[in-house]
């Protein structure tokens, strides 16, 4: 893994992407302030060309002096850097299209096109003094030697950067790690990777990217974006501090509220079964599973909760096990002795879990042990119930 790791949250500006997504400018100050305080150092916060307003938004978040380096984002046009130009922001990325799909299809031009753009349009934009970024759109798609020609102009031409977008998505591990080596071998300037998730993929090719020599990896919060998303903040930085045992600065334990930060401002809830900050991470239900959990937390948890200051949770239900049994009961007070008396509230438990498909409250259980024992209320934490 590359040594100067730089995460570029892109939540501001492909996360607002998302299809119905659009943040008023206070929650985009609330959502900058909360990833720079947590350590992420860039962010790329709009499209000045969209216009005034958009521009006044940008220069609202500048004016706000955090210690991240801020980037907007516009095509290769005269047109786009003039409007980038207006923003008090440390870099500028400028997109074109690279794959022949996109060339003929969408612009109607050449790969020379291209060419002669990149040192044209560059070659204006480095006279602002601005760090310069070039993205090379749909490059995934694109032919590998021309991709490495475009980015040797970029550099020739005196940009610090260039992103290799996956725009679609379709890439995995493997062929990302193929396209970004070559990549590093024809640059020796910053490589950003921007992996879309129309394949699940976008954390993994992020990773790979890596790997591979990339040096800076785009992410949104909760994975928001284009369509299925971008590569997820909060798994690419889990990911290459378990995976690749590296450290992006990020501050774990500030993943979660920026999640829901993110979840309320976007309007678009994290799923109960999200990776790294969905409800149902840690939450437990497999007799065998928590067996294991209560000898020894590393058996069936990757990664301790509190790396993200959660905690993990036991739900009983149809796949419980007699130790899930006695743990809960005993949270209640209640220390089961009897195996035969645990087995029937095991049996009621599942029927339960079958009937109601929701966990049962701690009442449900103590009206299950009293219908089952017969026995006066309870009433002291320290009883002891035995057939």
């Amino acid at each position: 893994m590359p040594q100067n790791l730089i995460i570029n949250d892109t939540t501001l500006r492909d996360g607002e992407q998302t299809a119905g997504v659009a943040f008023t400018v206070d929650e985009k100050c609330a959502i900058a302030c909360a990833l720079s305080a947590a350590g992420v150092p860039e962010m790329e916060i709009g499209i000045p060309a969209m216009g005034d307003e958009e521009i006044d938004c940008i220069n609202t978040l500048a004016a706000l002096e955090l210690p991240a380096a801020l980037m907007v984002w516009g095509r290769l046009t005269d047109a786009d850097l003039a409007s980038a130009l207006r923003c008090q922001v440390d870099i500028v990325h400028l997109s074109i299209p690279v794959s022949d799909i996109h060339l003929q299809h969408k612009l109607n031009q050449s790969r020379q096109w291209v060419l002669t753009q990149v040192s044209r349009v560059i070659g204006q934009a480095m006279s602002s003094g601005r760090k310069i970024s070039l993205g090379l759109e749909d490059a995934s798609r694109a032919d590998a030697d021309f991709l490495a020609l475009v980015a040797r102009r970029a550099q020739a031409c005196g940009a610090s950067r260039i992103r290799f977008a996956d725009t679609l998505g379709v890439l995995d591990p493997f062929t990302t790690y193929e396209a970004l080596a070559r990549l590093r071998d024809a640059v020796d300037i910053e490589i950003e990777i921007h992996s879309h998730n129309d394949l699940g993929l976008a954390t993994a090719n992020t990773l790979a990217a890596l790997r591979a020599g990339a040096t800076h990896a785009n992410t949104t919060v909760n994975g928001l974006g284009e369509r299925a998303g971008n590569a997820a903040l909060e798994e690419v930085v889990m990911g290459v501090r378990h995976l690749h045992r590296a450290d992006t600065g990020v501050d774990t334990q500030a993943l979660m509220p920026i999640s829901r930060l993110v979840a309320r401002a976007s309007g678009r809830q994290v799923a109960f079964n999200k990776s790294i900050v969905g409800e149902a991470v840690f939450t437990h239900e497999s007799g065998i599973h928590i067996d294991g959990l209560l000898k020894n937390a590393a058996t069936y948890e990757s990664f301790d909760p509190s790396e993200l200051g959660r905690q993990r949770r036991t739900v009983l239900g149809k796949h419980s096990g007699s130790q899930a049994v006695r743990q809960a009961y005993g949270l209640l007070g209640v220390v089961l002795d009897d195996d035969a008396l645990t087995a029937r509230l095991l049996a009621r438990i599942r029927d339960h879990a079958m009937r109601v498909k929701q966990e049962a409250s701690p009442a449900e259980l103590q009206r299950f042990l009293l219908e089952s024992v017969v026995m006066p209320p309870l009433r002291t934490s320290g009883w002891s119930a035995s057939a």
